[in-house]
């Protein structure tokens, strides 16, 4: 892709996410097992996260997790490229009373150089991004190299990036569905998801790869995989279907997360690391 087919599909994720902004929290709020991943990824999160931080997310959404680091006592410049997205998250902020704890700004992670803070951060101590927004861009490379000059000494970055394979959707082989089993190994040029409506490119990438972009400025400090055992959220209905294996299946991952292979292929791995 050159860089201008990058910048349209920005903008056609842009418009993807605004349509469903509306409806997004009506849509993944109830959902048993959206709720299990993230708390999974704020069980990770704590572990590295320092008391009262300055904390830059990317793709913030509708702003669930920037409320809730607020909430913790973090200073959160809440970042995203759809408006519809930030609307909510702006809508929630006025009723909350957290206009002193949260920032927004509509801007890329493609171009985070450009960062214009009200509150004139300059550093911070974490950058976080949640459930595979940085998968939206065929640039994660560049976004990676761009956190060394934004992040303070020692400052952290925490991941949630969906991976080249996954487990479950490997095993929908087995049920025919061999586009949807393949579909990440083979997509180096990306592969083309919809959202109300809208059509954008997504890409893959291991944690290998987040590794060896960082490796010369940042230390590893923990991988694990999510949804793994648990089945992806998109298997609509598991957990109240089927309650007992739900247990069982959650059990085995809350145990086997951090190990080999179990963390490298889970609909999504999360990865943070630190400056050397």
């Amino acid at each position: 892709m050159s860089v201008s087919s990058h910048h349209i599909n920005e903008e056609q994720a842009a418009a993807a996410f605004t349509k469903q902004s509306a409806k997004f929290d009506a849509l993944y709020t109830a959902d048993t097992i959206i709720q299990y991943k993230r708390e999974r990824v704020r069980k990770h999160l704590q572990q590295f996260i320092l008391p009262n931080s300055a904390i830059l997310e990317l793709n913030s959404g509708t702003g669930e997790d920037a409320i809730w680091l607020a909430q913790q006592g973090h200073a959160v410049h809440a970042t995203d490229i759809a408006a519809g997205m930030q609307e909510q998250l702006i809508q929630k902020i006025k009723k909350l009373e957290l206009q002193d704890k949260i920032s927004y700004e509509i801007i890329s992670f493609t171009q985070l150089q450009n960062l214009t803070s009200p509150k004139q951060q300059k550093k911070y101590d974490h950058i976080f991004s949640n459930f595979a927004g940085l998968n939206c861009t065929g640039e994660l490379e560049k976004v990676l190299r761009s956190f060394n000059d934004i992040l303070k000494p020692r400052g952290k970055i925490t991941l949630v990036i969906m991976p080249k394979f996954c487990l479950w959707e490997f095993l929908l082989l087995f049920r025919g569905k061999f586009k949807t089993a393949f579909r990440r190994l083979f997509s180096r040029n990306g592969v083309r998801a919809h959202v109300a409506g809208e059509y954008f490119t997504c890409w893959y990438y291991n944690a290998s790869f987040v590794i060896q972009q960082l490796q010369d400025e940042f230390g590893l400090l923990g991988v694990e995989g999510l949804c793994t055992l648990v089945p992806p959220s998109y298997m609509e209905g598991f957990a109240k279907k089927h309650p007992g294996w739900y247990r069982f299946l959650k059990a085995g991952e809350d145990k086997w997360k951090t190990k080999w292979p179990w963390k490298l292929i889970g609909d999504y791995y999360i990865i943070s690391l630190q400056k050397k």
